[in-house]
């Protein structure tokens, strides 16, 4: 998978949990580039942006959240704010002993897992709470330009998902924002087979939460059947632990989109009248 077709998964899993496009639609904003393999010539006008500052605060939208290269703007924590950076690291751009361009599949690859891996120590709270939250890891890389003059880091950023299409503001101090609270935790406006489905924090309006997740097992990607076959029994008991009535419940199940199967989540989740 190239790196920007990898991108536009990635890209895919926040529109598809946000609810503000259909199962197969991409992000519409980025123009695919092609793929460099080599690194490019160094541009007479080049110049490499500064390193950012880790714990850095930024207002973005969710396009500049998802885009390659650092958007929005810099702003004090104090103030209202939709993204923080966590990780500074410094990109690897050998490969063999050869210079490969930053925009590369292996150096994004190796980006996204960096950033993805980290997120939980920093927002705290177990596999499974971040599986159920709104919060996601985004990261950023010089551009090609950028990087051929000298610029050789990545940056990881912490985001919420809000309203559908929005991200949602952050505290002052996105450290522990799983672990510490649910203001964030994974909540929809209908059940995940209604037309008006719509994830949204707990924290908004909502009729419906999300009571689990669960590993499906296989390489190919599941039919609706075989998904419920292994997700009926844990959905029901997680339904069930939670209801006034042990006698009487309902649950719904929500497998991954191939989208998202494709992209690397492998997990379906559990709904529950809220």
């Amino acid at each position: 998978m190239s790196a920007w077709l990898h991108r536009l998964a990635v890209v895919l899993l926040v529109l598809v949990a946000t609810g503000c496009s259909g199962d197969t639609s991409p992000e519409p904003d980025p123009t695919p580039s092609p793929t460099a393999t080599t690194s490019a010539s160094v541009s007479p006008t080049a110049a490499a942006v500064p390193r950012p500052v880790k714990d850095g605060c930024h207002r973005m939208t969710l396009e500049q959240a998802v885009a390659p290269v650092i958007g929005g703007t810099d702003i004090a924590c104090s103030r209202k704010h939709t993204s923080q950076t966590y990780k500074i690291g410094r990109l690897s751009l050998l490969e063999s002993g050869h210079l490969v361009a930053v925009d590369s599949p292996s150096v994004q690859s190796a980006v996204a897992s960096s950033c993805t891996s980290l997120l939980g120590a920093h927002v705290g709270g177990t596999r499974e709470d971040l599986r159920l939250s709104m919060v996601q890891a985004v990261w950023f890389t010089p551009s090609v330009e950028e990087a051929a003059a000298g610029a050789d880091w990545f940056r990881c950023d912490v985001v919420a998902l809000g309203r559908p299409g929005r991200l949602a503001p952050l505290p002052r101090s996105s450290k522990g924002l799983v672990g510490s609270s649910d203001a964030f935790a994974m909540c929809a406006t209908a059940s995940p087979d209604a037309v008006s489905h719509r994830r949204v924090p707990c924290s908004a309006q909502h009729t419906w939460v999300a009571v689990a997740s669960v590993d499906l097992t296989g390489k190919a990607y599941p039919s609706a059947s075989a998904a419920g076959d292994q997700m009926g029994s844990p959905c029901r008991a997680a339904a069930r632990g939670r209801a006034a009535d042990p006698l009487d419940f309902t649950w719904s199940e929500e497998r991954p989109t191939k989208d998202q199967w494709d992209a690397g989540q492998r997990y379906g989740i559990c709904w529950a009248p809220a």
